[in-house]
């Protein structure tokens, strides 16, 4: 399968989540192509959307290739394949302080004026555009699992099986639209697949805050 886009991706993921209607679930986006799709899922599902802060560590040489993720706490998930790409753990450490450094710049920027919305004891859905090597992910749902939602769910619309397999020990459940066998890039399942800006990040996020603002307002 190909997408024709991340909007078409993400309304056949809600597709696949509509079971959730009704449960105020919390979607959280990891930035920043995850965020659209987030938004999206949120309105189809009548839930909350705020972002999970976490940044890849990439590859010495590779930077594009994963090693490693950190959160927003500052805690580094280092990859099975760290050593064997040349990252150290004070490799990892040194990356991590600077990619920390632009989580907390980037969480400035996207909720300056509210609380981090809190995943305590509720259905969260941890949503991103596709997985390579999965890194990004399990950091998130590493750092959601520590603030104890009821249960804990990652929804991607591609990933390869071997990915898929090492995520599934982080949630309660996975939702993957597609496990192809032959993986080099999560944007070769899109036709169109642009870069997303801040900008389009803190619209989206805005944009479904006021939105569940006016539904909850009495009739």
């Amino acid at each position: 399968m190909v997408f024709r886009d991340r909007d078409d991706a993400a309304h056949r993921l809600a597709g696949n989540l509509a079971r959730f209607r009704g449960l105020d679930p919390l979607v959280l986006a990891i930035p920043r192509g995850g965020v659209p799709m987030g938004r999206i899922i949120a309105d189809a599902l009548g839930g909350e959307l705020d972002v999970v802060l976490v940044r890849k560590i990439g590859a010495p040489f590779n930077p594009e290739f994963a090693v490693g993720a950190i959160d927003e706490q500052g805690r580094i998930q280092a990859g099975e394949s760290a050593a064997a790409a040349g990252a150290s753990g004070t490799y990892l450490e040194t990356q991590g302080r600077a990619e920390l450094a632009l989580l907390r710049a980037r969480r400035a920027r996207y909720t300056p004026v509210r609380p981090v919305a809190d995943p305590a004891h509720r259905l969260v859905i941890v949503v991103d555009d596709g997985l390579a090597t999965g890194e990004t992910m399990i950091a998130a749902l590493r750092s959601v699992r520590t603030r104890q939602p009821a249960r804990l769910i990652a929804a991607v619309p591609v990933a390869p099986p071997e990915t898929l397999a090492r995520v599934g020990g982080y949630a309660d459940e996975v939702v993957c639209l597609e496990t192809p066998a032959y993986f080099t890039a999560v944007g070769q399942f899109y036709r169109d697949f642009p870069q997303v800006e801040d900008a389009q990040v803190i619209a989206a996020l805005t944009a479904r805050a006021q939105a569940r603002h006016h539904d909850a307002e009495p009739d």
